[in-house]
């Protein structure tokens, strides 16, 4: 601790540059401000969601789990979004319309009166607001590569801090909304973070092309139809599978956690809210905390105990049955997203650089896929295994991710 807080110190100027950096510039100022309000929308509602499906569709908790085998579509739109965005750079045009889908989508999802359309929503609207995100970071990548920046990872990572700030407001708020006015207001009130997500944006003024020279020219026999091969986009794809099975506990975690801690463990509301925002609270303080170590053991090493944490969280979930246990498990889980929120999406752009809204998007998406594999194992996990013990299935993903980054860590393709 004592080297990790002395490294902190010696990288103040550093982390002191980048945050001038942010501030300044009117793209990376009104991306932060945008993200923050992803984060704040998208986790109000991640937690409710099963409740809304249980309480006001009346289904089975078991069909509830399935719900999130919709977001298996948002990896293929995210590709989808992610390949036309490096063919004609335009990044800032595609976020936008990404942003309205999301915006669409949640008030739709808020107006459902039939089961089958929370589904259906979901898998055909929503699957494209995911890559709103991945575009913003790839126009920050191209912005960055442009000036040659000396910290470019560190105002990468402020970015990404502020959709962790968003995370950290949002459970507590969306469980105080929810409960005050109704699950259908609160998931109408992520559709209007989905869409305010524009307004920064729409001000923000590049003065320079949203693609780099290189990345122009890189772009230009994209344009003819070249897009990255599959033995190009391997160690991606390995690492983004990886990153799916850490992943997966989240899935579980927002869909099952709640009601356990409602049914079984009989918490109040405000302090089951406080469980599930103690985690990007810790998330976000540690993320500054893991660039630093980062740059000094290797962005792939740290992972591997980034990836342990979680194996950890998810067994407190299942072996303890008060709320202590359930605060220490959350904490945990801040330790994995300290590191994997702060360091993936630059491990993802670095494993592709040819190709970095490819690479964004099959990173970012991936936790779609993840949460379709948590979906479904919640789904079978919890009628064979119930409440709490659900939570073994995510803590053995993790304990297999920590294993394969370890190997990744030290193959030829270790991000340094």
């Amino acid at each position: 601790m004592t080297s990790a807080l002395a490294a902190a110190a010696e990288d103040a100027p550093t982390t002191s540059s980048a945050v001038r950096s942010v501030w300044t510039s009117p793209l990376y100022r009104g991306a932060t401000v945008a993200l923050f309000l992803s984060g704040l929308g998208t986790s109000a509602a991640a937690p409710q969601i099963t409740l809304f499906l249980v309480n006001d569709l009346h289904v089975s908790l078991t069909t509830a789990g399935l719900f999130y085998l919709t977001n298996i579509t948002a990896p293929i739109a995210g590709y989808l979004v992610g390949a036309r965005s490096d063919r004609t750079g335009r990044r800032l045009g595609l976020f936008r319309w990404c942003a309205l889908a999301g915006s669409l989508g949640w008030i739709a999802m808020a107006l459902a009166g039939q089961v089958w359309m929370p589904f259906v929503i979901s898998a055909v609207v929503l699957a494209f607001s995911g890559a709103a995100g991945s575009q913003l970071f790839a126009a920050i990548h191209d912005d960055l590569r442009t000036h040659a920046s000396p910290v470019a990872d560190g105002v990468v990572s402020i970015v990404r801090m502020a959709l962790t700030a968003g995370w950290v407001i949002g459970p507590v708020l969306g469980s105080i909304l929810a409960s005050a006015a109704g699950p259908r207001v609160m998931l109408a009130a992520t559709g209007a973070c989905a869409l305010a997500q524009i307004v920064p944006m729409g001000f923000a003024r590049i003065s320079v092309p949203e693609a780099p020279v290189q990345v122009q020219a890189e772009a230009q026999s994209e344009r003819r139809g070249q897009r990255p091969s599959l033995r190009e986009m391997s160690p991606l794809l390995a690492f983004a599978g990886l990153y799916v099975l850490v992943y997966a506990g989240e899935p579980i975690k927002y869909g099952f956690l709640p009601i356990y801690m409602r049914d079984d463990l009989r918490l109040p509301t405000a302090l089951s809210g406080a469980v599930i925002g103690i985690q990007p609270l810790i998330e976000l303080i540690l993320m500054p905390v893991a660039v630093v170590v980062a740059r000094r053991i290797g962005m792939m090493p740290l992972m591997v105990f980034g990836a342990a944490f979680g194996v950890g969280a998810n067994l407190c979930f299942a072996l303890t049955g008060d709320a202590a246990g359930m605060f220490a498990g959350q904490i945990l889980m801040g330790g994995v997203w300290g590191v994997f929120a702060a360091l993936g999406i630059i491990v993802a752009q670095r494993l592709l650089p040819l190709a970095v809204a490819t690479a964004s998007a099959v990173f970012m998406n991936s936790s779609a896929i993840a949460s379709a594999l948590g979906g479904l194992t919640g789904s079978l996990g919890v009628s064979v295994l119930g409440l709490p013990h659900v939570f073994f299935a995510p803590a053995l993903y993790g304990l297999v991710a920590t294993g394969g980054i370890a190997v990744l860590s030290r193959s030829r393709f270790a991000v340094r």
